[in-house]
């Protein structure tokens, strides 16, 4: 790759869009015990000074939960599958969802013979973690099957790794990164998202179709059109990309 390129690549025709959970660091048994490898804000930071602050975290989690593990950097970010977005410090929250806690409340009761089952509070949804008791997946699920017939259309099913969650219907990772496509500084440069779970495909599938870079971690089918192995794997191509060392086409199709 010529020095032209790689300036290209790293400079700000690019915007970068990234997961966190299983792109950014490894999947952990609770949402709460992931580690943060220390060389990732530098490494973050860094890029977000190189893209011209067009770097934004796109995630099933809440804004104020990446803010817990990435402290003190302030990264623009699309949380809640794309409903939460925060663009130059500024937050902007849809109008008008129901405030789910009083049902999560009831969902934990019903799922509270099952100690090993994590039920995520995310206010506007709620998600369902058995990784810790694989056991209990088949009661996880009709919980989930039960509150979504409940809430009606207005709220959808979103399945991940040992998880399964219920959301707005406008919820989606594709609509926060054309959202923010729509925006400064991200407008006018080719989106670049990077993930690793079903609920990425969305995002996949919007940045296919602008004309973007699709890069997804770990193995599976995808709509993705590169693949890394795992986050670390991620993270030394990440410091490849600042450092002039790789170009996309450097890539493993996926």
């Amino acid at each position: 790759m010529d020095s032209a390129q790689a300036e290209g690549e790293r400079g700000p025709g690019f915007a970068l869009f990234l997961d966190f959970d299983g792109t950014l660091v490894e999947i952990a048994p609770t949402p709460d015990s992931v580690v943060v490898a220390p060389e990732l804000p530098l490494l973050l930071a860094a890029l977000r000074d190189r893209l011209g602050g067009a770097l934004a975290i796109v995630t099933g989690r809440s804004i104020a939960g990446i803010d817990h593990f990435l402290p003190g950097l302030g990264l623009d970010a699309c949380g809640m599958h794309g409903l939460e977005r925060r663009v130059g410090g500024q937050v902007a929250f849809p109008e008008g969802l129901a405030d789910l806690r009083p049902r999560i409340a009831e969902l934990r009761a019903r799922l509270s013979p099952h100690p090993g089952l994590i039920v995520e509070d995310k206010r506007i949804g709620v998600a369902v973690h058995w990784r810790m008791a694989p056991e209990a997946e088949a009661e996880a699920r009709a919980a989930i099957d039960a509150l979504a017939a409940e809430l009606g259309p207005a709220y959808k099913i979103q399945e991940g790794k040992a998880v399964r969650e219920i959301v707005p219907a406008q919820a989606g990772k594709g609509e926060g990164i054309r959202a923010l496509m729509q925006m400064a500084p991200y407008g006018g440069r080719r989106p670049v998202f990077i993930g690793d779970d079903r609920t990425d495909e969305h995002g996949f599938d919007a940045v296919n179709r602008m004309g973007g870079v699709t890069v997804k971690i770990g193995p599976g089918e995808t709509l993705a059109r590169y693949r890394l192995a795992t986050p670390a794997e991620l993270r030394e191509a990440m410091s490849g990309w600042l450092a002039g060392r790789l170009s996309w086409e450097d890539l493993q199709p996926a």
